[in-house]
């Protein structure tokens, strides 16, 4: 049975703390404006056990290819490159990104939202996407 999630284009609809998070990780004041006054959709697609997570929005899109448990070579949106690695539990995934700073962001799916956690340190941020029809 494949997962009612996969293949789904989520919207950003709500962000909490998202500024302060983009600080710690330390993002410039310009971007985090761009990155403040954009609804990014997110798409997870999965082939043959490489997932695609895929974050389209007017000022920058990415992609990044992974399998479970793997590390890989990251450019997050912000520029800075990392050494991830995605682990699933259940219908949650969970981003590990090890560079300057260690982040955490993890994303629970379901078949109406995603909700995206992201942790540095006590700095808790939370993005919630809704299902585009």
């Amino acid at each position: 049975m494949a997962d009612a999630f996969i293949g789904k284009k989520y919207k950003l609809d709500k962000s909490e703390n998202f500024d302060e998070y983009m600080k710690a990780i330390g993002v410039g004041l310009v971007t985090r404006k761009m990155g403040n006054s954009i609804s990014p959709t997110v798409e997870l697609t999965e082939n043959n056990g490489e997932f695609v997570l895929k974050t389209t929005s007017t000022f920058k899109n990415s992609e990044i290819k992974f399998k479970l448990g793997e590390e890989f070579d990251e450019e997050t949106l912000d520029g800075r490159q990392v050494k991830t690695v995605m682990t699933r539990e259940g219908n949650k995934f969970i981003q590990v990104q090890k560079g300057d700073k260690e982040t955490i962001i993890e994303r629970e799916f379901t078949p109406t939202e995603m909700k995206a956690v992201m942790k540095l340190g006590d700095i808790v941020c939370t993005r919630v996407y809704k299902v585009q029809e």
